[in-house]
Order: C-alpha cells, then sequence, then structure tokens
C-alpha cells in the first residue's frame, strides 16, 4: 500500500477525534508508516483515509505533556510551512498555510509553557487543522524526507525530526524563493529587514529560537546519534522522491549531508 492511490476503498465508517495537535490526520489523505525492512518512514496517500467526520475539542489537548505539546506543534508549523515554499504552492491553500504559520507564532510557546492555556490550545488546533488541509493538494518537502530517516532508523519523535532540521532546510532553501520565505518569517513575528533574503534569513532564526522556547534540543548527538550515520541517512533521504520532488530548491544527496552535519552543532 506504500505509495498514492494503491488503496481502493474502505469498508467502514472514519470518524477522527484529534488528542494532539499536530499531524492534522483529521483531514489528510495521507497516512504514514515505518517500513522495518527499510528503516525509513513511508506513506500511504489515499482519498480513502480522508475521514467522513471530525470533531476537534482543544481541552482533549490540554493533558499533552510540554514534550509532546511542542513534537507535534512544531510538526504543524512544518506542514503549513512547507506547503507555502512548495514548488507546487496554490493561492487557495497558501490561506490556510499562512494561517497556521501565523497561529503558531503567536500560540505554540504558550501552549507548550502554559498547558491549561485554552486560547493557545485553541489556536494550535487550528493550526494543525489547517496544516492537515495542506497536506492532500500540495504536501510537504525536504524537511519530511530528511526527517523520515531520523524516524525510521533512530526512532526520533517525527515531530522532533522536523524541529531540529526546520531552520536549516528552510535557510537552504530561502534563495531559491526569498519572497515567500520572507513572508513566513513575518508571519511567525521575525521582523523586516532589507531584503526579502535577509527577512528570510530572519526567519530561520526564529525558527531556531521558538524551538529553543519549546525545549527542542537541536542536537543531534544529544539525541544519541552520531555523525557517522550522516552518509547514511543523506542516502536514505534521497529515496524520498514523493516530496523532494515538492521542494523549492532542488536537493542533493551532498545537500543533505551537508543539512544534517549543521545539526551536530556540538561537532563542529
Amino acid at each position: 500500500m506504500f505509495g498514492i492511490g494503491l488503496l481502493h476503498g474502505r469498508s467502514c465508517h472514519l470518524v477522527c477525534v484529534p488528542t494532539t495537535s499536530g499531524t492534522g490526520s483529521e483531514v489528510s489523505p495521507n497516512a504514514i508508516l515505518l517500513d522495518e525492512e527499510a528503516k525509513l518512514k513511508k506513506g500511504v496517500v489515499s482519498p480513502y483515509l480522508v475521514p467522513d467526520a471530525t470533531f476537534i475539542d482543544p481541552i482533549l489537548t490540554t493533558t499533552m505533556s510540554a514534550a509532546v505539546t511542542a513534537s507535534t506543534g512544531l510538526d504543524a508549523l512544518t506542514h503549513c510551512i512547507e506547503a507555502y515554499t512548495n514548488k507546487f504552492a496554490h493561492p487557495l491553500v497558501d490561506v490556510y498555510a499562512l494561517q497556521g504559520i501565523e497561529s503558531c507564532g503567536r500560540y505554540l510557546v504558550r501552549a507548550v509553557t502554559q498547558p491549561e492555556d485554552l486560547e493557545a490550545r485553541e489556536g494550535m488546533s487550528l493550526a494543525s487543522f489547517y496544516g492537515g488541509l495542506c497536506l492532500g493538494p500540495v504536501n510537504t518537502a525536504a524537511v519530511h524526507a530528511l526527517a523520515y530517516p531520523l524516524g525510521g532508523e533512530f526512532h526520533l519523535a517525527h515531530g522532533l525530526s522536523n524541529a531540529i532540521l526546520l531552520p536549516h532546510v528552510f535557510h537552504f532553501n530561502a534563495e531559491a524563493s526569498p519572497v515567500r520565505h520572507a513572508a513566513v518569517a513575518r508571519a511567525l513575528g521575525a521582523k523586516a529587514r532589507e531584503t526579502d533574503l535577509e527577512t528570510a534569513y530572519a526567519g530561520a532564526q526564529k525558527l531556531q529560537e521558538m524551538a529553543a522556547a519549546c525545549g527542542v534540543i537541536s542536537d543531534l548527538s544529544y539525541h544519541g546519534i552520531a555523525p557517522s550515520s550522516i552518509p547514511g541517512m543523506a542516502r536514505s533521504a534521497m529515496t524520498v522522491t514523493r516530496l523532494l520532488k515538492n521542494n523549492p530548491r532542488e536537493i542533493t544527496e551532498t545537500d543533505c549531508a551537508e543539512i544534517y552535519s549543521q545539526c551536530f552543532p556540538s561537532n563542529q
């Protein structure tokens, strides 16, 4: 079933009630599963995975731990950013993506640090929902492709993998579409600079600051991964062509290795 359009139906109703604010799976045609033999997360994509009904109640997310709130919230943010900066971005999807980015910029750190803040929880539930709406028509790109080996082989939480990689991939992609990356930076709350590219780079810095404020340690060494794993991870990431084709800037295996290396600041 791994791939697009290989699931041809279902025989029961599907109703989703999310208890996290991250994947947006309650409105998405995607299911991500671990291929244990390949040590890689892979997607099953089908309209038959879209639920018949969804009920989103932010109160159900208040019992998430700070770590899970951060991980899932940064995943939602990644969905929205990768949809908006995508090679196949669409004006209708842009509306959801930008709103999700703004919501994450406003509410994510609050939801992590003030778990009973229902306004923040509602904001993140909406951000996750918006990100899920982006996945069907546009989908994600290099951040998710590079994250899959981290989850598949080393079992890092998906949102944590995205959070570590996002600032570096965002910085890498910025020169390909500085106007869109600058728009993301402003939506996150970064101050505009003299040029769009400089504003975009400020956005990459803002992403690092947000992750740190959420308690994310962005050094892969801390999470038990050795720099010697970089070549294998880069080769594995390059097989995720389903997502890499969406990236606004062409990315090579050498580029993947360089991005992974930037995630080992203690070894540089």
